[in-house]
């Protein structure tokens, strides 16, 4: 299968770009158009890959945090079912896997069918990182990709900021530096 075996050439390329942009480099660049391209990086050779997402369907979303430039990448996807799986959760290399209670899932849908959704977008709102050490949660949605840091004078998105506590609150969280 030719899409498959290119989204598999793709993945550590969008990766780095994913990591990139929890490190405090922009994930997106606007070119004369208006439009937004992926910046070009260097994809890491060698070594087992974490499986970081690039896409998701429709009711699916990803956090991706990292606290500071240095600290563990945590990933967590969460299915539209509610099954979740989280990559090194808490900085400690374990994978954890559960599911959300079925009032978390329902909540859940709802946010994420948000229309207000798209508007909180990286590329809606032309978001840069600003601060340095702070934990920075970037939301994979079908919408697009959602980034926020901890920081003084942050402005916090409504609906994304939402969906963020609600996957923390339900799933390990805690990031150990």
């Amino acid at each position: 299968m030719l899409p498959r075996a290119r989204s598999r050439l793709l993945l550590p390329v969008l990766a780095a770009a994913l990591v990139g942009a929890l490190t405090g480099c922009s994930l997106l660049d606007r070119d004369a158009g208006g439009t937004s391209v992926a910046q070009p990086s260097a994809a890491a050779g060698g070594g087992a890959q974490l499986e970081i997402p690039t896409t998701v369907a429709a009711g699916q979303v990803s956090l991706l945090q990292r606290l500071g430039a240095d600290g563990p990448l945590r990933t967590l996807s969460v299915e539209r079912d509610g099954a979740w799986q989280c990559l090194d959760c808490a900085g400690d290399g374990v994978t954890s896997r559960g599911t959300l209670a079925p009032e978390l899932v329902e909540r859940l849908q709802v946010l994420l069918a948000d229309p207000a959704l798209a508007t909180e977008t990286d590329q809606a709102r032309t978001y840069r990182t600003t601060c340095i050490d702070a934990l920075t949660s970037s939301l994979l949605t079908s919408t697009g990709l959602i980034t926020s840091q901890d920081c003084p004078g942050e402005e916090r998105t409504r609906v994304a900021g939402e969906i963020l506590l609600l996957l923390t609150q339900a799933t390990p969280a805690e990031i150990v530096g």
